[in-house]
């Protein structure tokens, strides 16, 4: 049960139009719920939370929707309010939305992720098993584990730091492709590869992560980028599409270092 506070803010209503899909292989629909005496402070998710109370209370099973840290750091939360991924704020994730962006009065329209590589499991859950494949891919270095090196052991222009901590901020929650018309993937691949390209920890396997990480983002069906950048506009860490463009270069780059590579035909041993 969610405990609600008395408040001097004056309470609205909005009606919750939400798709509905028992699972991956049953037909889904929208169904309108109807939610009272909204505070606007209580974040969208919260609202979920209250409206899910009243449709236990009815015997009416509850809205499948993903969460988890409710900070906007874990990349869990995806619904597409409106007809945008992770509601109307800019650089938010679903769960830092807040009702206040809404009126009284509205048709709040809730649905799930929508890409040929995200199947919804159920209600506004979706399988976003697939970016993990891409990370599973090359999205990591091959380090021994141990004590952590000293932070000045190995010289990083500032720079490169703070680009490569930009691409790091990726949260992995697919706003990007849900906002993308051909479900491209392309920030988050270029953003874990960006990450690691810009940092000396990430040069050993430079060229096979961007190529293994690319091949299997087209193996799992994404769609290819066609420069809308509707992906950057969603991103609730406003991760750049020039790192795009970045990765780009480093495909070309990987190309041609891996196919031009020289290779030692030396003999083992002595002098003969």
């Amino acid at each position: 049960m969610v405990a609600q506070a008395p408040s001097s803010k004056k309470l609205f209503s909005v009606t919750l139009r939400v798709w509905r899909q028992a699972d991956a292989k049953s037909p889904g629909k929208f169904v309108d719920y109807p939610a009272a005496n909204v505070n606007p402070d209580m974040s969208f998710l919260e609202l979920l939370d209250v409206v899910n109370d009243d449709l236990t209370r009815q015997g009416v099973e509850p809205i499948a929707f993903a969460h988890d840290c409710r900070e906007g750091i874990c990349g869990t939360c995806s619904c597409t309010i409106n007809g945008k991924p992770h509601g109307p704020g800019k650089g938010i994730a679903t769960c830092q939305t807040y009702m206040r962006s809404f009126r009284d009065g509205d048709v709040i329209v809730v649905e799930p992720f929508r890409a040929k590589a995200f199947p919804v499991q159920k209600d506004l859950i979706t399988d976003r098993a697939a970016f993990d494949q891409i990370q599973q891919a090359g999205g990591f270095i091959s380090v021994r584990t141990g004590a952590a090196p000293d932070a000045n052991s190995i010289p990083v222009p500032k720079e490169d730091a703070d680009l490569a901590m930009d691409a790091a901020s990726c949260i992995g929650c697919g706003a990007c492709v849900a906002a993308c018309k051909n479900a491209s993937a392309m920030l988050f691949v270029a953003a874990k590869v960006s990450q690691f390209a810009l940092l000396p920890q990430g040069q050993p396997e430079r060229e096979k992560r961007v190529l293994a990480m690319v091949a299997k983002m087209d193996e799992l069906g994404f769609g290819n980028c066609t420069n809308q950048y509707e992906c950057s506009a969603v991103c609730p860490k406003l991760i750049s599409h020039d790192f795009i463009a970045r990765m780009n270069r480093e495909y070309v780059r990987a190309l041609f270092v891996t196919k031009f590579t020289p290779t030692s035909h030396a003999a083992a041993g002595g002098a003969g």
